[in-house]
């Protein structure tokens, strides 16, 4: 006798737990044939402070950690992606026909990526603080600091290297973020929010929400305890509402184009630099008189 498979219910990531949506609403996602591979929770208004309310809860025990232990937070990430390679793999693979090798790809890129965010977690104040030069018998040194919660909008595709660019650059600049995951393929995402729940990153660092990017992505622009935005290929439409939203709190956006070959989201050196990082981050100056000889 021939069995019906169990679909699988995918529920949000909100302050390390994994509610349903608040609004009871889902819909189903399917491969490329048609048949339904699982339900995802679609976010409401409710989830989206949920999920604010959590990350601000979590900001201050976040920036405050030293950079030495979020860079071990971040690199315990990579390596449970690591153990579910194929796992994720098939997330990638299922819903957008991707070949094997390509899925494979996509996940050994997002892996490094990962990698690559945990290392810069110590090198930011290098990078971009130091000593100031000014004229007068002072001493001015450039400390660099969080900017505190941290809203991310994740591109459609790719949807594994999407979200991970999208959550770990201001992560290991010390900041709390809520993502908003990819809308064709949330899969990925849901197999991120698993293994965020069991890889040392505390309740509330990282928050994730399924569902419509038109329907969530403004509500979240304009939420007055998001200190900043930053979003991934949304098309033009969208961006400029985010865009007008956003600056009703004058908030700090970033707003990033994706060239129509998703190709363009691979490119390491202009996503994984302290380029794709400063933006998530504050500068905050010390004066200190220096003796006159």
């Amino acid at each position: 006798m021939s069995r019906v498979p169990v679909a699988k219910t995918c529920k949000l990531y909100i302050g390390g737990s994994y509610p349903r949506s608040e609004s009871g609403r889902s819909e189903p996602i399917a491969d490329p044939a048609g048949m339904v591979l699982a339900h995802v929770a679609r976010a409401s208004r409710k989830d989206l402070r949920d999920a604010v309310e959590a990350a601000a809860k979590a900001v201050d025990g976040w920036g405050a950690a030293t950079t030495y232990l979020r860079g071990q937070i971040l690199y315990r990430i990579a390596e449970f992606m690591e153990s579910r390679r194929d796992e994720l793999a098939e997330a990638v693979r299922s819903v957008e026909g991707a070949t094997a090798a390509a899925a494979r790809r996509e996940v050994d890129r997002s892996i490094d990526r990962m990698v690559s965010f945990a290392g810069w977690t110590d090198k930011i104040t290098t990078v971009l603080g130091g000593q100031c030069s000014v004229a007068g018998p002072n001493y001015v040194m450039a400390t660099i600091e969080p900017i505190g919660v941290v809203g991310s909008i994740a591109p459609a595709a790719p949807s594994l290297l999407g979200f991970v660019t999208a959550m770990a650059a201001p992560l290991c600049a010390g900041n709390t973020v809520v993502v908003l995951a990819s809308e064709r393929n949330p899969l990925p995402a849901v197999a991120m929010s698993e293994i965020l729940g069991v890889s040392d990153v505390p309740n509330g660092v990282v928050n994730v929400l399924t569902g419509g990017v038109a329907e969530i992505a403004p509500l979240l622009a304009s939420h007055r305890q998001v200190q900043a935005l930053g979003a991934i290929g949304l098309e033009p439409r969208l961006a400029a509402a985010v865009g007008e939203a956003a600056a009703e709190s004058l908030k700090r956006i970033r707003l990033v184009d994706l060239p129509a070959e998703k190709s363009g989201l691979e490119d390491s050196e202009r996503w994984t630099s302290i380029d794709a990082i400063a933006p998530f981050t504050e500068v905050k100056t010390i004066w200190h008189p220096a003796s006159i000889g």
